[in-house]
């Protein structure tokens, strides 16, 4: 790590260019991003894996293009090449050799790749025998079942497996459970039957969003970024912010939101614009933990930052039943709250602290830039286009490929040659392992819910013990998506958790769209609360700090990020529900003084320091704003107002005494 103090070079070209040379990103990446840790080959072996990687996704855009498979048919044939993958290049263990394949993962990758290709070979068969397995299906489940786990063990952690294996137990000793949750058990064979041979377990709603829109996507930013739109979205945020009050820390939240947007990962997008925008922050004088904290909340928030979103939201889409953009536009209004909480946390820091913004002459000049690198932003603007035009996601992100590579023919720099195309198609292969191989294992446990009635089960369990109270109700499914954002990546821990918790809201009133965004924030949040907080962490260890401090910072910036579920839980209408347009206005205004009397609070600064007493009236105020009512307004406005009153006041008197002295 280079001095904090230093001035960094911003200057090249209107690049900015990273400070801390010296971090290692791929060690990063492995050390708090389990996806990362592959094998890294050669030879033959790396020409093997590289081959498999272009052909899953040339298959998935070709299907995109030219019309998809019979769906058990497109999800089998992207699970066989993504299980292949996933035994080539990752070990059995952290001691296993990483620089070759050995032959028992050549073995398992065959054998997986066939007992999942078994549905499409014997098709006709399996159909002609629906509901009345062989003694080969079983055996060929069995199998499939077996190395999925195995598969998802690799790519990211046992915790997911464990539950997958603890439900499949379920299924079979439904009778040894409480009453509760108690049924009547079923016989391996018929578990093994309704978990593979069908279209509701491993083979269900997850991997089929995975085998065609969640790949799409993924393909799509992995073809963004061989055009240099990282760089671009970087140094555009330095234009327009890089100058101003604590300039770099409003930087990392601009182009770590729309990175996270596109890349879908927190701990990939803090690994990545962290690089940069971590080093800034700290030379112009933030302290090294809330610099990592900021860019961790910054990225986190990507993943409900429309147009894109993370992967989790496709599957909302297919959940609730509706296009996937109106889930897009309901998430407009809560991502916008969630990062103007981060900006005025941010400007309240600099502010407090009497930090400058970089020097304007040093800047990247936003005009120029947009003359040269601007056409980057024209594939972003097709793929909204095409979605508010009806088109589905799919297709939409197969234009939006074709896009990308047509524009990037406009400038010699963001050009996407051929060994640039052949890097896109492997990157884009590769980052849809984990979510393959998640999407297929939590099918597994939304084909228990389906086989035992488990998710009615659950429901009943927390209105129970809630006593139907829907705010009890809240704060229970809130801590079971943390406590299990603690163990699974988002895209699982959303399945799991709208599969098993968020019947309980819908019984009790709440919106749909309210309901499944409740549990989709908080499933993010995980990435940002201790102990775990694998993007806080990775802040932590670019910035060069204590990982709990950076991840406590992390939790104050992304309070508003916490009380906003709740926000619209109480008023859908910001989720667009019921919506009335002065109304919505009113809501939105509010909300968004709400969220500035929470900053002011959480920071303890406005105008000056604000003393105890006063922070804690204006969190109890910040809360009257975002709750819905006419009273409460009128109470949070009041605070605001006294707050506004009081420190103004109290800045002028410590004005007069400065200039008296």
């Amino acid at each position: 790590m280079t001095d904090s103090n230093s001035e960094p070079d911003i200057t090249n070209g209107g690049n900015v260019e990273p400070e801390s040379a010296q971090i290692d990103l791929d060690e990063l990446r492995r050390r708090f991003d389990t996806e990362a840790r592959t094998r890294t080959l050669s030879g033959w072996e790396a020409k093997m894996a590289l081959l498999v990687a272009v052909s899953l996704s040339v298959f998935h855009f070709y299907t995109s293009g030219f019309g998809l498979l019979l769906a058990i048919k497109q999800r089998a044939v992207h699970l066989a090449l993504v299980l292949f993958m996933v035994y080539m290049l990752y070990p059995i263990s952290g001691k296993a050799r990483k620089d070759a394949v050995p032959w028992y993962d050549y073995l398992l990758g065959g054998v997986a790749a066939y007992v999942v290709l078994y549905h499409v070979i014997y098709f006709n068969d399996i159909v002609m025998r629906a509901g009345l397995p062989t003694t080969m299906d079983i055996t060929v489940g069995f199998l499939g079942i077996l190395l999925l786990l195995e598969a998802t063990r690799r790519v990211s952690n046992p915790i997911l497996p464990g539950i997958a294996i603890f439900f499949l137990f379920y299924c079979y000793f439904g009778r040894q459970f409480p009453a509760m949750f108690a049924h009547r058990g079923f016989s391996i064979p018929r578990i093994i039957n309704h978990m593979y041979m069908g279209t509701e377990g491993v083979f269900g709603i997850p991997l089929g969003v995975s085998s065609t829109f969640v790949f799409m996507f993924i393909l799509f930013g992995s073809f963004l970024e061989q055009t240099g739109m990282g760089r671009f979205i970087i140094d555009l945020s330095m234009a327009l912010a890089g100058g101003s009050t604590g300039g770099p820390a409003k930087v990392a939240v601009l182009s770590s939101g729309l990175m996270g947007s596109i890349s879908g990962s927190s701990v990939a997008n803090v690994c990545t614009t962290g690089m940069f925008t971590i080093p800034l922050m700290k030379s112009v004088g933030y302290k090294p933990y809330f610099a990592g904290a900021v860019e961790a909340v910054a990225s986190t928030g990507g993943q409900i930052m429309p147009p894109v979103m993370g992967a989790a939201a496709f599957i909302m889409a297919e959940f609730l039943g509706v296009p996937y953009i109106h889930v897009a536009v309901a998430a407009i209004v809560p991502a916008l709250l969630y990062y103007f909480a981060v900006l005025v946390q941010v400007h309240l820091e600099a502010t407090r602290l009497g930090l400058k913004g970089l020097p304007r002459e040093k800047l990247p000049k936003a005009m120029p830039l947009l003359k040269k690198k601007g056409h980057l932003l024209i594939p972003l603007a097709a793929i909204i286009y095409f979605l508010l035009s009806g088109y589905t996601p799919l297709k939409a992100a197969y234009y939006g490929i074709l896009a990308t590579l047509i524009v990037s023919f406009l400038n010699k720099e963001t050009r996407v040659t051929f060994p640039k195309l052949i890097e896109a198609l492997d990157s884009g292969a590769r980052g849809a392992l984990g979510v393959a191989c998640a999407c297929g294992t939590v099918g597994i446990i939304v084909g228990t819910a389906t086989l035992t009635g488990l998710g009615l089960r659950i429901a009943s369990a927390i209105i129970t013990l809630s006593g139907g109270i829907l705010i009890v109700s809240l704060l229970l499914t809130m801590v079971a998506c943390i406590l299990l954002g603690a163990g699974l990546p988002t895209t699982a821990n959303f399945i799991v958790t709208s599969t098993m918790a968020a019947p309980a809201l819908l019984q009790l009133g709440v919106a749909p769209m309210a309901a499944y965004m409740f549990v989709l924030y908080f499933g993010i949040a995980a990435d940002l609360s201790p102990p775990v907080a694998l993007a806080a962490y990775a802040g932590a260890g670019i910035a060069g700090d204590d990982p709990m401090k950076t991840g406590g910072a992390a939790i104050r910036l992304a309070l508003a990020g916490f009380l906003v579920p709740y926000i619209y839980v109480f008023n859908p209408m910001l989720v667009l529900v019921g919506f009335e347009p002065i109304p919505f206005i009113i809501s939105i205004g509010t909300a968004l003084l709400g969220v500035f009397l929470l900053g002011m609070g959480s920071i303890g600064f406005y105008k000056t320091k604000m003393p105890m007493w006063l922070r804690a009236i204006s969190l109890a105020g910040a809360l009257g704003l975002l709750i819905p009512g006419i009273l409460t307004d009128t109470i949070g406005f009041s605070v605001l107002l006294l707050v506004h009153f009081f420190q103004t006041s109290k800045f002028r008197k410590e004005e007069s005494v400065a200039r008296a002295v």
